[in-house]
């Protein structure tokens, strides 16, 4: 293993993401790959959320975009980039979803909120559809729906993220609840950024919960049986998500004043069970 790959696997065993269980059971070209993926989409999102100078995380942001053309060029810079090289000599990874990945980055920096969820979905796509789709490449597929699969998916945990993260994110004054929806349910932006439970909020959350569900539904139901075990690390973390957001709603949405988890244990062990299911049927 390079310098490169350790610098991947580093950063995506050091995120404690549900993601990286995900990765444990693939054969290792694929492995490297998708880690190089992920550590490019920790990279780019922790230069969002940790950098307090704008003006600086953008450039940082632009310094990515030209670090992206270099790599597709053969000439990166940073070990991401150089993982991400080596990965492109095994699988056919679009320039043009990294690029939507860092548009999705930007769209965090001139946050302005999401009237809509068609405003919202957009975003999804970026931050989620797009290294669903990169990730979709790397596991390997047959059938053209698979991309459709790939990109439904990656809007199911995207919406559960917002669901699991309002709290948190409230902290940073931001919301990714449609503003609309906010006030179909006789609420206000500030009720949310003040952290305040009610009956109202609870309603709120669940109807983002059920569009979370017809998402991952969709997700499912499009995915073509001769591609489930190529796609068993997509299922994986599936099944990790799926089961996150019914914890979630076990507390009634207790969101705004704790992150709700699983157990790296509880992780790994769905994880072993969604691999040896699908094992079982290919």
């Amino acid at each position: 293993m390079d310098n490169s790959d350790q610098y991947c696997r580093n950063k995506a065993a050091k995120s404690g993401s549900s993601f990286y269980y995900s990765f444990l059971f693939l054969p290792p070209v694929q492995r490297q790959a998708i880690m190089a993926l992920y550590a490019f989409c920790r990279e780019v999102d922790d230069t969002v959320d940790e950098c307090t100078d704008k003006d600086i995380a953008n450039q940082k942001l632009e310094w990515w975009n030209e670090e992206i053309e270099r790599t597709f060029e053969g000439m990166p810079q940073h070990p991401i980039g150089k993982a991400l090289q080596a990965a492109n000599t095994h699988f056919s990874l679009p320039q043009s979803l990294f690029v939507e990945i860092l548009a999705g980055m930007k769209m965090d920096l001139s946050y302005q909120g999401y009237q809509t969820f068609e405003d919202l979905r957009l975003y999804c796509h970026c931050v989620a559809s797009a290294p669903g789709l990169l990730a979709a490449e790397i596991f390997g597929f047959t059938e053209a729906a698979t991309r459709e699969y790939a990109k439904n998916l990656g809007i199911a945990f995207q919406l559960v993220n917002i669901i699991r993260d309002v709290g948190e994110d409230a902290n940073r004054a931001r919301l990714y609840i449609p503003e609309d929806e906010i006030a179909q349910f006789s609420l206000t932006p500030q009720d949310i950024l003040e952290k305040k439970y009610s009956e109202n909020f609870t309603a709120l959350m669940q109807y983002q919960a059920k569009r979370a569900r017809t998402y991952y539904q969709a997700a499912l139901d499009m995915l073509p049986e001769v591609d489930k075990y190529a796609q068993r690390s997509g299922l994986i973390m599936a099944e990790i998500y799926f089961t996150l957001l019914l914890e979630i709603e076990k507390t009634n949405f207790k969101v705004l004043h704790q992150r709700i988890g699983l157990t790296p244990l509880r992780k790994l062990w769905l994880a072993w069970k969604t691999a040896r299911r699908l094992a079982k049927k290919a």
